[in-house]
């Protein structure tokens, strides 16, 4: 397992500023069950957030080495009780089998639904804007042809401003 570069490392931490942790590691510590979890996380996601509810500087720092080390994963961060680990997921597994011609047809189809379906929503959009373009120059022909004045008509005149009476408190 070659290290990260640091480039990577940086790019990961920066990913991982927006993710939420999706493992937290109780009071009972790094049990098999948690790292079994850790390991379904790294498989679905490749980089998680891991957070360790309780425990000493040392034990976290033991925690984060002993799940790299089962999990072959890298150590990306470690800010107080929360880890960021990565795992990348291998490509294609050599012994996968293609789809059968039954699911190829059913994939095909469901592009051509999706086609149409976007095709019929491009549609619909163009005749709402239609629309609206045919009701905006209906509006500029019904709008007096008279010219406005640029300059603002001047205030009316009035007296001095009215002060409120004064109460005796």
């Amino acid at each position: 397992m070659p290290p990260l570069s640091s480039k990577r490392r940086s790019e990961l931490r920066a990913e991982a500023h927006r993710l939420t942790p999706v493992v937290i590691i109780g009071d009972k510590g790094l049990t098999d069950e948690v790292v079994a979890e850790i390991d379904r996380s790294l498989r679905a996601h490749e980089l998680i957030k891991v957070r360790a509810a309780a425990a000493s500087r040392e034990n976290r720092d033991i925690w984060l080495e002993s799940i790299c080390e089962r999990l072959q994963a890298h150590p990306v961060q470690q800010i107080g009780k929360v880890f960021v680990v990565y795992r990348e997921n291998p490509k294609e597994k050599p012994g996968a089998k293609a789809p059968e011609a039954g699911e190829r047809r059913r994939e095909a189809t469901a592009t051509t639904k999706a086609r149409i379906v976007s095709e019929a929503a491009r549609e619909k959009q163009r005749k709402r804007d239609e629309k609206k373009r045919r009701e905006r120059e209906e509006a500029d022909l019904k709008r007096s042809v008279r010219p406005r004045s640029r300059t603002p008509s001047p205030l009316p005149e009035s007296g001095p401003p009215r002060r409120r009476p004064r109460t005796s408190r």
